[in-house]
């Protein structure tokens, strides 16, 4: 199987390993991988800040540069979500509308790709230590995963996954809300670390790097002991 990557700006800006980590997983289950350079932005920051129009010109752009039958698999579920919730009314009677509606069948995020497409849950990673999953606002509410990265983890050799309380509450990121509210997205983080720490936690995980971001700021702030980690960068991990 060939699949299209779409890796998302800050990605692709700021965890590159994460992305070529996703290539290394995806080779190790038998996907062949094809990367268009001239891949730039689904259009989500522009929609989110009010700015439609140009989302949907940066949108146009995104839609022709997937103009096939493959799938589309991306390291986060923000701009999958995006893409699947959105595109519908922002293309709506437009001369795309059948085209972005592949674009919309085709577009998928990655554990949500390996669990309920490639049918793989056991990639024989290794990671000794605690965690918890944190579940991102993008991921749960609007892609709706949430089964799939917990079976995910859940075959990580050495890796206790406990649930902690709230898991399901947002981080504090939100795009521009961390901006706009500073102090109350500071609040949340401390909120959701100080959750993951009394689960007894040695590991944040999450399927959205922006969740991590926002959280190792904190974490980093407040000279904390805890990590973070990509679910992607965890089934990386400890192969033979």
């Amino acid at each position: 199987m060939i699949v299209d990557l779409f890796i998302p700006c800050f990605v692709d800006q700021l965890y590159p390993d994460t992305a070529l980590n996703m290539i290394k997983v995806l080779e190790r289950v038998g996907c062949s991988v094809n990367y268009n350079h001239e891949q730039t932005c689904c259009g989500q920051p522009s929609f989110n800040a009010g700015y439609w129009d140009h989302c949907k010109e940066v949108g146009e752009k995104f839609i022709k540069e997937f103009q096939n039958d493959r799938y589309i698999v991306s390291p986060s579920a923000s701009c999958p979500g995006f893409v699947r919730n959105y595109y519908s009314e922002i293309f709506h009677n437009s001369v795309l509308h059948n085209q972005c509606r592949q674009v919309q069948k085709n577009m998928y995020e990655f554990t949500d790709f390996l669990v309920n497409v490639l049918k793989i849950t056991d990639l024989g990673a290794v990671l000794n230590g605690t965690a918890v999953y944190h579940d991102s606002c993008s991921g749960l509410r609007e892609y709706g995963i949430h089964r799939e990265p917990r079976v995910l983890l859940s075959k990580v050799r050495g890796l206790e996954v406990k649930e902690m309380e709230r898991a399901d509450v947002c981080c504090g990121f939100g795009g521009l809300f961390a901006v706009k509210h500073e102090n109350i997205s500071v609040g949340m983080a401390d909120e959701k670390v100080r959750a993951a720490e009394e689960a007894g936690a040695e590991y944040i995980i999450s399927t959205d790097l922006s969740c991590l971001l926002h959280l190792n700021g904190y974490i980093t702030q407040q000279k904390k002991q805890i990590k973070v980690m990509h679910i992607i960068d965890v089934l990386a991990t400890g192969w033979e």
